[in-house]
């Protein structure tokens, strides 16, 4: 096949896959725009979207490596024991509202330690991505760009994203809340945030969005909070 962005052939079908996918995606957010009216209704729209998207993807992946097991938020798949993919649609509450931020996560971990990240933006076709040890890179217009975290940690110059029910860190900045903890970390590391505090998430929503931190410089830990930043930024 040829390739569409630079890295491997099974990076380029996943992210074939990511784009047959969102092309449904971008008519179901058509659709879910004329259901503001009520959100009942938008709410059960896009969690049959949501379905569809895992049925439709996971016929592409299964041509990426056959044996491959799949989880998702609502979906686990028995696959080799050895590979998996792992795959959600962030910002689920923003499709909800007609909001075009959100993005399809997909991950492929094998023996338990992800290998390749995609987080793609369907609305404005931004893909976010990396490989384990080839540093992560943004794609955009046909062009792909190496990413980077940022160089900031003054207090008063940072932006922080955070997806938090809780107490917050008491830092000064500027804060962000986007509903949208998959683009968040590909944000971390391509320097639009300097940092990302959230509450505990479904792991299938942040494990490409790890991989691309680590990739791009920076630090994530995951505990009682999941905090990733740019590895200057110091969180209270």
């Amino acid at each position: 096949m040829d390739l569409l962005i630079k890295g491997s052939t099974e990076l380029n079908k996943m992210f074939a896959a990511l784009q047959n996918t969102a092309s449904g995606l971008r008519h179901d957010f058509g659709e879910v725009e004329e259901l503001q009216q009520s959100l009942k209704s938008a709410r059960d729209f896009v969690a049959k979207a949501a379905a569809r998207i895992e049925e439709s993807i996971l016929a592409d992946l299964q041509l990426v490596r056959p044996s491959a097991g799949l989880l998702t938020p609502d979906v686990s798949k028995q696959g080799d024991g050895r590979d998996e993919f792992v795959l959600a649609l962030s910002g689920a509450s923003n499709f909800v509202r007609g909001n075009p931020h959100f993005a399809i996560s997909l991950a492929l971990r094998t023996n338990d330690e992800t290998k390749i990240a995609l987080v793609y933006s369907p609305i404005d076709e931004r893909l976010y991505y990396a490989e384990a040890g080839n540093g992560a890179y943004v794609f955009s217009t046909y062009h792909s760009e190496k990413i980077r975290v940022s160089n900031l940690q003054e207090a008063s110059e940072l932006t922080i994203g955070y997806n938090t029910t809780g107490i917050r860190p008491i830092i000064e900045g500027t804060a962000r809340e986007t509903g949208c903890p998959a683009l968040d970390l590909a944000w971390v590391a391509s320097g639009k945030l300097d940092a990302f505090v959230s509450d505990p998430i479904d792991f299938a929503e942040m494990a490409a969005g790890e991989l691309l931190v680590k990739e791009a410089g920076g630090k994530i830990e995951v505990g009682a909070d999941i905090i990733a930043t740019n590895g200057k930024v110091q969180l209270n």
